[in-house]
């Protein structure tokens, strides 16, 4: 019998009911085992919820939106404390910790890109050197390449986003 059809037939008045306490065993540890399972995260498909995850975060974090970084921030902390609070009690912290980097790394490539031509002036202005800001500015790689350098992870680091209100879904 699928676990599911054993759920809706235990309902909340027959947890107390020492009858029942069987049943109530067999789903525990079905329930267990599901958790185990590779390819499962907590009971959900791990590769369609992450990439359900990535498309919204992609969506609020694009290049060519116009919107400031502290508005985008606001606009996905709902978001994210939302899933956190889904996802979050899983033993996967190690995917977590990889979403998290991910999303700064979107944010800091979203800000590149809107700095535009003061790219320069802003690492300056946030205390990279002059040669590090210099060749990161008149460098031929894309946004989202340098957006994993060193002067724009020293210029924006996790602190900053934290700062602005970003969650975090791995907590410390």
């Amino acid at each position: 019998e699928p676990l599911s059809d054993k759920l809706v037939q235990l309902g909340p008045r027959d947890l107390g009911n020492a009858s029942v306490s069987g049943e109530l065993d067999e789903v525990v540890a079905e329930t267990k085992d599901l958790f185990s399972q590779p390819g499962s995260w907590c009971g959900k498909d791990q590769r369609l919820s992450l990439e359900r995850f990535k498309v919204r975060i992609r969506a609020h974090t694009s290049r060519t939106r116009g919107v400031s970084l502290t508005r985008t921030i606001r606009e996905l902390r709902s978001y994210l404390v939302g899933w956190r609070n889904y996802f979050g009690f899983c033993e996967t912290r190690s995917i977590l910790k990889e979403l998290d980097s991910w999303i700064r790394r979107r944010l800091r490539c979203m800000q590149w890109k809107q700095w535009g031509r003061r790219r320069y002036r802003e690492l300056r202005k946030r205390g990279v050197s002059r040669d590090l800001a210099w060749n990161t500015t008149k460098s031929a790689h894309g946004p989202w390449r340098l957006s994993r350098s060193p002067a724009l992870s020293f210029a924006l680091p996790a602190a900053y986003f934290d700062s602005l209100g970003l969650p975090r879904l791995a907590e410390a």
